[in-house]
Formats: C-alpha cells, sequence, structure tokens
C-alpha cells in the first residue's frame, strides 16, 4: 500500500506529519490492505494566515485493485479533525463500493412454488 502525502504552501510538511497520516490510515485500514494500492492525501489552508472557521481541507484518494477510485474531501477547523473527517468519508465510501460488488441488488430471482399458489 503506498501512501503518498501533500501539503500547500500554508502548511509545513513534516517528518511528525507524514508518520502520523500514514499510522492513522493504516490503523483505520488494515482489514482492506490486501485490496488498496494507494493513497494520495492533500492537505491544504485555505485562508491561509486569516485563520477562519474551517478552513483546513483533507482531500483523500484512495485507488484499489479493481475498483474505481474513490476521492473524498473534509473541512475543518484543524489538520487533525480534516484528516479523520476525510479518512471516516473514504472509510464509509470503500466499504459502500465493496459491499455493491460482493452483493448486488437484484440476485437471483426465486420464484413461489406453483403447488404454494
Amino acid at each position: 500500500m503506498n501512501i503518498e502525502i501533500r501539503t500547500d504552501k500554508n502548511i509545513k510538511n513534516s517528518d511528525r506529519l507524514i508518520t502520523y497520516v500514514r499510522d492513522e490510515l493504516n490503523q483505520e485500514f488494515q482489514r482492506h490492505s490486501e485490496r488498496i494500492t494507494q493513497f494520495s492525501v492533500h492537505i491544504s489552508d485555505e485562508n491561509g494566515d486569516k485563520g477562519g472557521d474551517d478552513d483546513i481541507q483533507c482531500m483523500i484518494e484512495l485507488k484499489a485493485a479493481g475498483l474505481k477510485p474513490v476521492v473524498v474531501k473534509h473541512r475543518a477547523k484543524n489538520i487533525d479533525l480534516s484528516l479523520h473527517g476525510a479518512i471516516e468519508r473514504v472509510k464509509r465510501s470503500l466499504e459502500h463500493t465493496l459491499e455493491k460488488t460482493e452483493n448486488p441488488r437484484g440476485g437471483k430471482l426465486e420464484l413461489a412454488d406453483a403447488d404454494e399458489a
């Protein structure tokens, strides 16, 4: 599982941030680690030094074998909240997609026996 982490010019990319993001992703997605091929995480500060509510955005793109890429965004007031919000969104989206591929709607049509009618 390849994890790529990028930040914009307003957020300092440090080894501590990289380790934190990798640990969180590995912990949350260890169950699906055999299917996931890549994560791309981009953290940005919309307003820079100005501040403001919900101005930190985390965008996560997940690529899994045999599935279309999943991209989600989440905004919050700090990096931690925006990261965890995006992780929850991508996790829900991945599980929903996997559930749809493993158990498609309208499976086999079961007919009632003619004798019961």
